[in-house]
């Protein structure tokens, strides 16, 4: 069980580092590289057509603004490409979502919301269980933790009243 996440930039890093924390704490194993679809084109699809032959099974591209990343990722591989838009500066993101979702047939990229990191891992983590049992049990555990939450909260909120 292996994700990549590439991110254009390091400045995404702190939206990034969701989905490693979620990924970790399900016992994936994630590799995180800087690789720019502009700055570093041939070293970000170099990686991305090396990764199926890597090990890598799942691909997250986190990327802002022009947020070409996860599309140009998903071109030169037949790895699942999850798109994770970075919000900017200059569109609040929606740049960023547009860029993602509105990919050509035939090239998918799967698209959760501006800086969606934990969707992004959680997404990751279904397509993998679908080979990995043990990672639908942990998805089904974590839940069910989700439910209990709630409703705790919500017989908190009841008690006030």
């Amino acid at each position: 069980m292996k994700v990549a996440i590439l991110m254009g930039s390091d400045s995404d890093f702190q939206v990034v580092e969701k989905s490693i924390q979620v990924l970790k704490a399900f016992d994936v194993e994630v590799v995180a590289r800087v690789l720019s679809a502009h700055r570093t084109p041939h070293l970000a699809v170099s990686f991305a057509m090396e990764a199926e032959a890597n090990g890598f099974e799942v691909i997250i591209g986190a990327a802002g603004k022009a947020a070409h990343l996860p599309g140009v990722i998903a071109g030169v591989t037949p790895l699942p490409v999850i798109g994770l838009p970075i919000k900017s500066s200059t569109m609040d993101g929606l740049d960023s979502l547009l860029s993602i979702v509105q990919m050509p047939s035939g090239i998918p990229v799967a698209t959760v919301a501006i800086n969606g990191a934990e969707n992004a891992a959680l997404l990751a983590i279904q397509m993998l269980s679908i080979k990995y049992p043990e990672l639908r049990a942990k998805m089904k555990a974590y839940r069910l933790t989700m439910a209990d939450q709630v409703i705790e909260k919500d017989a908190g909120i009841q008690s006030l009243y």
